[in-house]
């Protein structure tokens, strides 16, 4: 889940603003997992940016340019997101890309498309509206391909006028080294285990529910609320290690491939690190007994479930998805520990 909500931020988000700001730049790239804010921080960096009376904590709140973005109407704001993510958190498309849609020539794009990269290149050459500058916001900045992210490099490199940018990455690793060597980089704080209980707490969830739901996310507290709001699946979660053993699919039921992939994904974490001696970081260490495997094929399904998250939009059904993951699961859980035989 991406939260956008600026206004009452959370602690830990409301420090990392209040630092950023104090610094001096054209471009930042906020980096590290999902679940810790990046697009929260970066849209709350350029409301204090294009603000009428900002303070060192950020923007009012209040003014013509605060509401502005927050009805998405913003003339010095260009915002660069998969189409996708766009009408996720109900930013306008494109004219053009809205048309294209609605007359479905096209499905909404996954990618941030070069076409809406060459927009935002037109747009940071233009004069600022308002008379604060400009913003430009990526979100996931891993979404540019290498077309769109090389339209973005010479902007990145030469900006003309007033214009700053904020890319938001999950997986920085994957943008273009001339992209990051050209941002400031700033590493995602991690709320404390307190922080990241009251502020899910403040989104509605039980604090019976909220210490499996941040183990379940390793701490993260956005995805925390995304797996305990996924219906079953946080009272399925301590299950799951025993399910893929068992080779039983009703453990994944009404569940979206994403969150299948990712729940595989941690069991497969969680055992490389218990048989390296290291305790278990998703899921209860009595989820985890009895499983004896091999650490090469656990290495192996990591780097398949890896492929598999970055197919998931095309599998054939989801009921066959979970079918084919559990078994593949099923047949590594079941190979054995090498160290007895």
């Amino acid at each position: 889940m991406t939260q956008d909500k600026t206004f009452p931020m959370a602690p830990w988000i409301q420090r990392q603003t209040r630092s950023l700001l104090s610094q001096r730049g054209h471009a930042w790239l906020l980096q590290g997992p999902s679940g810790l804010g990046q697009y929260t921080l970066g849209l709350a960096l350029a409301r204090a940016w294009l603000c009428e009376s900002p303070g060192p904590h950020g923007a009012c709140g209040t003014c013509g340019s605060c509401h502005a973005i927050d009805v998405r109407t913003h003339a010095d704001l260009c915002v660069l997101m998969p189409e996708t993510t766009m009408l996720e958190l109900l930013w306008p498309l494109s004219e053009k890309a809205q048309s294209e849609i609605d007359d479905k020539k096209r499905k909404p794009s996954k990618e941030i498309r070069v076409d809406a990269m060459r927009e935002a290149v037109e747009f940071a050459q233009r004069t600022s509206a308002r008379g604060r500058g400009k913003v430009v916001l990526v979100f996931p900045a891993e979404d540019m391909n290498h077309i769109t992210a090389n339209a973005l490099l010479k902007t990145l490199e030469e900006p003309v006028g007033d214009v700053r940018f904020v890319l938001a990455s999950e997986s920085a690793h994957q943008l273009l080294p001339t992209i990051r060597s050209r941002c400031i980089a700033h590493t995602m704080e991690w709320p404390s285990p307190d922080e990241a209980s009251d502020w899910l707490v403040a989104q509605g969830l039980s604090r019976d529910v909220i210490p499996l739901a941040l183990q379940a996310s390793g701490g993260r507290p956005d995805d925390a609320f995304a797996i305990a709001s996924a219906g079953s699946a946080l009272e399925a979660w301590p299950l799951i290690p025993k399910a893929l053993l068992a080779g039983d699919t009703t453990v994944f039921k009404d569940w979206g491939a994403a969150l299948q992939i990712d729940a595989a994904h941690k069991v497969c974490h969680d055992l490389m690190l218990q048989f390296s001696g290291a305790e278990p970081r998703f899921f209860p260490k009595t989820s985890l007994q009895g499983i004896k495997t091999d650490i090469k094929l656990l290495a192996q399904w990591s780097k398949q479930l890896a492929g598999a998250m970055k197919t998931m939009e095309h599998p054939l059904n989801a009921g066959l998805m979970a079918e084919a993951l559990v078994s593949q699961a099923q047949s590594v859980l079941n190979s054995g520990d090498p160290r007895k035989k």
